[in-house]
């Protein structure tokens, strides 16, 4: 059994896994990464559909796949949390990602974090609270994981639609 710490959604698969190289936390990595892929250690895939798995020990993710990602570890360190004080206006947002699979995920967000001229985040944002429908679970346990996530991160650029309640 192998620990992982990283967690990605696709439009196929839910992958767990550990991030290479790893130097920051995965909300910095996915933010600053430059390169197409990402590279994930001790992947599992588990499909979407079918709940059938697939292990392999590095896995090469494209970035434009990518819908919304989770670690696994206190949150307490990452700079992009730090900037969600309670303190912190948080906006009530819905958002759509539309395509293979179409989910919405409804929670709270900084002000603007989600446009491209945010000024904290460039691709990548955080979602606080998220709650997710229009996904099935399979009653798998790996795909459970999504329904009970305290922050998700989430890609900007597959965004379809955006509701923001304020």
């Amino acid at each position: 059994m192998t620990i992982v710490s990283d967690l990605l959604l696709t439009d196929s698969f839910l992958i767990k896994g550990n991030v290479e190289n790893k130097y920051t936390r995965l909300s910095q990595i996915l933010d600053e990464n430059r390169k197409y892929f990402l590279r994930v250690r001790d992947a599992t895939l588990v499909d979407l559909k079918s709940c059938e798995r697939i292990q392999t020990p590095l896995l090469q993710v494209n970035m434009d796949e990518i819908l919304l990602a989770h670690e696994f570890l206190d949150e307490a360190g990452d700079h992009h949390m730090r900037a969600i004080t309670p303190e912190a206006e948080l906006h009530r947002i819905r958002v759509f990602y539309t395509g293979m699979l179409n989910i919405e995920l409804a929670g709270y967000a900084r002000p603007g974090a989600y446009e491209a001229d945010d000024h904290l985040s460039r691709r990548f944002f955080v979602m606080q609270k998220p709650q997710i429908r229009g996904f099935k679970d399979h009653d798998d346990q790996d795909l459970k994981l999504l329904n009970n996530l305290g922050y998700a991160i989430l890609n900007k650029v597959r965004l379809s639609y955006i509701y923001d309640f304020n």
